[in-house]
C-alpha cells in the first residue's frame, strides 16, 4: 500500500480541505473518516489500516486535482543523518564518524511533491541532497538492531537540501538545514511490505534531468537498523517519526565550480519502488 496527504479546494467560495488517503493508481481513496491523519493511522498499525481500507466506500479523488503535502505532515520528530555514505565523506574531506551524525529538522522546512522549494534570498548556496526516508510505524525505546525493521512502517523520498553558508555558521548545522520550505518529502509513503528490500534500493538525484547523485542503500555506513537502534537509545521513537538516512556523493558544494540550485531548476529524487519526488526551485520573497 502507499499513502498520501493532500489539500484540495472545492471552489473559490469553499475553504481548503486537508486529508490523507490510500493511493490507487491515479486516484486517492480518502481515509480521514477512519483516522484524522496518516500519523494516527500509522499508530493503529498496518493490519488495522488494511482492514479498514477494504471497507472504504468507492469515493475517489483524482491525484491531479490535489496538492500533495509531505506524506506525514505532523511528525513528532524528524531526524537527519549526515555523512552516512563513504564517498560523500571523502568528497567533503571529513573523517569517517564513529557514531551517526544526527541533526533535526522541523516539518515547516519541507514541502510536498510538485511544490516549489524556496531558494533563499539571503544566500546563493542552495544545495541539493537526495535521500531515503524511513517512517517509523511502531513505538520503541532501546530497540535492538535485530528487531529494528519491525518498527518500520514504510519509506518515502526526501530532497533534504541545505543552505551551505548558514550550515557553516557554527558547529551545529541547524540554521542551514531548517530554512522554511527548503526541502521536500514525498510523494507517498510506501509500506515496507510493498517496497523493495533495502538491499535493492538505489538513491538517485537529478538536477534538470542530469544525474548528480546515485548510490545503493547498501553503501550506508550506518544501516537503517543501526540508525533505529542508535536513535532509540536516547529517545523513544513514535509512529510517524521520520529518519532521513543521508545523502550520496555528488552534492553541489564539492563541484568545481560549485553547482548551486537556481530559480527554475528542478531537482528530482528517484528511488525505484519508493517513488519519484520532483520540485522546482522558486525564489523566496524578501
Amino acid at each position: 500500500m502507499k499513502f498520501a496527504s493532500y489539500s484540495v479546494s472545492d471552489g473559490a467560495t469553499k475553504p481548503l480541505q486537508h486529508g490523507w488517503g490510500m493511493v490507487d493508481g491515479e486516484f486517492i481513496v480518502p481515509m480521514t473518516s477512519a483516522w484524522p491523519t496518516l500519523r494516527d493511522a500509522i499508530g493503529a498499525g498496518s493490519d488495522a489500516i488494511a482492514a479498514r481500507a477494504g471497507k472504504i466506500a468507492a469515493l475517489r479523488i483524482a491525484l491531479n486535482s490535489v496538492t500533495l503535502k509531505p506524506p506525514v505532515p505532523d511528525p513528532g520528530k524528524i531526524f537527519c543523518i549526515g555523512l552516512n555514505y563513504g564517498k560523500h565523506i571523502a568528497e567533503t574531506g571529513r573523517e569517517r564518524p564513529a557514531h551517526p551524525s544526527v541533526f533535526v529538522r522541523h516539518i515547516q522546512s519541507f514541502v510536498g511533491h510538485g511544490s516549489g522549494v524556496l531558494r533563499p534570498w539571503i544566500s546563493e548556496q542552495f544545495d541539493y541532497e537526495a535521500e531515503l526516508t524511513v517512517v517509523i510505524g511502531r513505538a520503541g525505546r532501546h530497540i535492538k538492531v535485530a528487531d529494528a525493521m519491525r518498527h518500520v512502517f514504510g519509506y518515502t523520498c526526501a530532497a533534504e537540501n541545505s543552505v551551505r553558508d548558514f550550515q557553516k555558521h557554527a558547529t551545529q548545522a541547524t540554521a542551514g538545514k531548517n530554512f522554511d520550505d527548503s526541502g521536500a518529502l514525498g510523494p507517498y509513503v510506501v509500506t515496507a511490505d510493498a517496497a523493495p528490500p533495502l538491499s535493492e534500493m538505489v538513491v538517485t538525484g537529478r538536477l534538470n534531468g542530469e544525474q548528480m547523485q546515485s548510490a545503493p542503500v547498501t553503501d550506508l555506513i550506518f544501516s537503517v537498523p543501526e540508525l533505529i537502534a542508535y536513535l532509540s537509545s536516547f529517545t523513544a521513537l513514535q509512529p510517524g517519526d521520520m529518519i532521513l538516512t543521508g545523502t550520496p556523493e555528488g552534492v553541489g558544494m564539492v563541484r568545481n565550480p560549485p553547482r548551486w540550485m537556481n530559480v527554475g531548476d528542478v531537482f528530482e529524487v528517484d528511488i525505484q519502488g519508493v517513488g519519484r519526488l520532483s520540485n522546482p526551485a522558486i525564489q523566496e520573497n524578501k
